[in-house]
């Protein structure tokens, strides 16, 4: 009798996962980068800050948004070697987005009430970043 060995991945399962967290990611970047660009002050209360007292957080806001469009856009429009590129990419950006806030609530600069969800949001994205990655190497090695 003879040994048996990992069952194989369905063929396109990898590509199937990783096109749905690529899609999952694209549209939550739409959705927040657009409230960022077109409505500052919702994200600004997420953080209990006031949009009238801070000109520099609308305007890092819109800067954020206009960028996290642009991204989301990235992720549901390009293809091949571009489309590789802004998936490796979008593991650092959300990770980074990650530490920032896990940073922000740990040294008592955001408070635990916004800290946390805003943490796992950010970790949701990272995770959705590092699926569509993975999945996109392993099709490509398929």
């Amino acid at each position: 009798m003879g040994t048996s060995s990992p069952r194989p991945a369905v063929p396109g399962q990898a590509a199937r996962v990783g096109l749905a967290a690529r899609r999952a990611l694209a549209a939550i970047r739409v959705i927040n980068g657009g409230l960022a660009l077109i409505a500052p002050g919702v994200i600004m209360g997420r953080f209990g800050e006031q949009p009238a007292g801070s000109g520099a957080a609308v305007y890092g806001l819109r800067m954020f948004g206009i960028r996290t469009v642009l991204l989301g856009v990235d992720l549901a429009t390009l293809s091949g070697d571009p489309l590789r590129r802004a998936v490796r990419q979008a593991v650092l950006i959300h990770a980074t987005d990650t530490a920032t806030v896990v940073l922000l609530g740990v040294t008592g600069r955001a408070k635990p009430r916004t800290a946390i969800p805003l943490a796992l949001i950010s970790l949701t994205n990272t995770a959705l970043a590092i699926t569509a990655c993975l999945a996109e190497r392993a099709e490509r090695k398929a």
